[in-house]
């Protein structure tokens, strides 16, 4: 099986090699817990390898991402520049090319669609950061929306990490969905021990891979990016509160009883 590597030498040893290419990988996880920077060494990794890349970012701007990159040396300035990146912005608005005027999936994937075609031919890379931005207020037709980007772009050649983002303080709509037809499952926690905060990653699914099973410490240098090792705690440790977990699974049901058919 071909794997795409990550970007992160850690996580692909964790992953056997890297994410099989056609997959849709969710990474899930709170605000603050690196999702994004690790969604940029994945594109990083691809210009490098020559991939058609497509970054489409909902939660900031296309001139935030760029400047967010440079921060850890990944070049997305010099990427788009020269042809070798697409960043579809989807948060402000803009009247150009590479924007989306609204949070509509239909539109997501044919914006995306096109940026392939301009990129060219070959194996394509794509970021959606974050996919929970086309449900917020409709939670129950994340998982039809997760299922129509799945079927539809997978057909294009990309293997793609779609972010999903949650806040269990501040909503349950975040989060869920999306994980049920993912190819695989990278979860990013964080906690505070100590007054210092701890970001951790644990790969809970990922499909014809011998994946580890392991949580591991996320480190996030600047000028380099993200490095990964060995926790020294279990799962259970940072495992959420079970009246949290309680209302999770409440509303997982309540939202998979409403849902219509896999269909758009």
């Amino acid at each position: 099986m071909k794997r795409l590597s990550t970007g992160i030498p850690e996580v692909d040893e964790l992953l056997a090699g890297g994410i099989p290419e056609g997959f849709l990988v969710a990474v899930t996880g709170e605000p603050g817990t690196g999702k994004t920077i690790f969604c940029m060494h994945f594109i990083a990794q691809g210009v490098k390898e020559g991939d058609k890349c497509v970054y489409v970012t909902t939660e900031e701007s296309r001139d935030s991402i760029i400047r967010q990159a440079e921060q850890f040396n990944f070049g997305f300035k010099e990427a788009v520049e020269g042809g070798k990146l697409i960043i579809i912005d989807a948060l402000t608005g803009l009247e150009e090319r590479w924007a989306l005027k609204s949070l509509d999936v239909e539109a997501l994937v044919d914006k995306v669609i096109e940026a392939k075609k301009e990129l060219g031919r070959g194996r394509g890379r794509l970021v959606i950061d974050s996919m929970s931005a086309f449900w917020l207020d409709k939670p129950a037709m994340a998982r039809k929306y997760s299922y129509f980007v799945k079927k539809v772009l997978g057909r294009w050649g990309f293997t793609t990490l779609a972010v999903s983002q949650y806040a269990i303080t501040t909503s349950e709509a975040f989060g869920f969905g999306i994980e049920h037809i993912a190819d695989g499952i990278i979860r990013f926690r964080r906690f505070v021990r100590g007054g210092v905060l701890r970001r951790f990653l644990l790969i809970e699914k990922m499909r014809q891979t011998p994946h580890s099973l392991t949580m591991h410490e996320v480190i996030i240098i600047d000028g380099r990016g993200m490095v990964v090792r060995p926790a020294r705690i279990s799962k259970e440790d940072v495992a959420l509160p079970r009246s949290v977990m309680d209302r999770i699974a409440r509303a997982i049901r309540e939202r998979e009883a409403e849902l219509p058919g896999d269909e758009l």
